[in-house]
């Protein structure tokens, strides 16, 4: 089942004041959930349009969409399909890289100069090529997934298109998608997000969200790219559609607000002292003794001390589909998918976030490692099969 297109009519002013929220509100990571250049294969120089958007490489050892451009665009289209398994997908993911390729040039009149498209295979299509490799793993069952939609869980390949056009989006994807066997959306969104600098951005509670993430090729090296073998330079990819319940959130007094997520509404600052990027001190006790950050707030649920995992490098984006169905698309990327897994329950057992936020999709997909004109998407797949 798919989503449809953002509805037009009174639809715009209720979006319009979540944009608001987004970017400004005056009052926060895993669970409500350094670029890099590189040679290009694809003929593209580095260009800014009228309104000052800049391009993005689009190949390289690593898929655009990730970590480039470092700031990610305001806007952006999920989709997932399912497919013909049987077909060989080192001939389709070729025909769909160089395609990529040639969307993303930029030479048509009303191209869309900052698209990046990027690349995912599912679990189960990931195993037929070969059980051994990262993202044959599906994602265990977390509190509140057995209510999800079976056709919102998993699939066979996830497209994601961002850019500072919404419209051309959607069009562009199923264009992608019009060359491989069997493609059928299972599900699909849109994504917005307000204005930021890097991952970080107010979520749709009105605190900052993508503070703790690596930063710099160093640790992106260490928490994201897999390192080794025919998908070094891939990642394994988690999504969640997280429906908030953001008019029950924002009743609650400031101080409260700030209690769950551990963090100060106007600024980000963790309130155990600092700033916005400073770590967060969870042994920070007030002068009576107790600990100033809550046991169940979620940048203490969330923080890796607890788990001995990796961080996640995350690029969550917002989603309004009317009434009642508003929240966060959760998009993060890690070298093992323990990272998330690992994270995820330790939210389900003590998050006091949890209880705004209710899963309606889930999946997790590989990211195919970079490509150009001469390594072309998916090739280094052939050494696996």
């Amino acid at each position: 089942m798919s989503e449809s297109a953002p509805p037009s009519g009174a639809r715009p002013a209720r979006r319009d004041l979540l944009v608001a929220l987004l970017a400004g509100a005056v009052g926060a990571g895993a669970g409500i959930g350094a670029s890099a250049v590189f040679s290009s294969g694809s003929g593209r120089e580095a260009a800014t349009d009228e309104d000052g958007v800049d391009s993005v490489q689009a190949s390289g050892r690593t898929q655009a969409g990730i970590d480039r451009p470092g700031t990610p665009q305001r806007f952006g289209r999920l989709m997932v399909f399912d497919i013909d398994r049987t077909a060989s997908a080192p001939d389709w993911l070729r025909t769909l890289g160089a395609r990529i390729l040639e969307a993303t040039t930029g030479e048509e009149p009303d191209a869309v100069i900052d698209l990046t498209v990027t690349v995912g295979v599912g679990p189960a299509l990931v195993a037929i090529l070969d059980p051994t490799l990262p993202g044959a793993e599906d994602l265990p069952e977390f509190r509140g997934d057995a209510d999800i939609p079976s056709e919102r869980r998993g699939g066979d390949l996830l497209l994601t298109a961002y850019g500072s056009d919404p419209g051309a989006l959607r069009p562009v994807l199923l264009d992608l998608a019009a060359d491989i066997p069997g493609a059928v959306v299972r599900w699909e969104q849109a994504l917005f997000r307000g204005p930021g600098s890097g991952t970080r951005v107010r979520n749709p509670l009105g605190f900052h969200d993508g503070i703790v993430v690596p930063h710099g090729e160093e640790q992106l090296d260490e928490n994201v790219w897999l390192a080794d073998g025919p998908l070094a330079g891939g990642t394994v990819c988690v999504v969640r559609r997280l429906r908030l319940d953001i008019d029950g959130f924002r009743s609650l007094p400031i101080a409260e607000q700030e209690r769950i997520i551990g963090r100060r509404r106007i600024d980000g600052a963790p309130l155990s002292g600092g700033e916005p990027d400073d770590d967060v001190d969870l042994n920070s006790r007030t002068p009576e003794g107790d600990p100033v950050i809550d046991a169940h707030a979620h940048v203490r649920a969330a923080h890796p001390s607890f788990t001995g995992s990796k961080l996640m490098l995350r690029r969550g984006y917002a989603f309004d589909d009317g009434a009642a169905d508003t929240g966060l698309m959760f998009i993060c990327f890690q070298r093992d998918l323990r990272t998330f897994v690992a994270t995820q329950y330790r939210l389900d057992e003590v998050d006091a976030l949890s209880a705004f936020s209710t899963p309606t999709a889930s999946g997790t997909f590989l990211i195919l490692p970079g490509f150009d004109q001469e390594r072309p998407l998916g090739s280094t797949l052939s050494a696996t099969t």
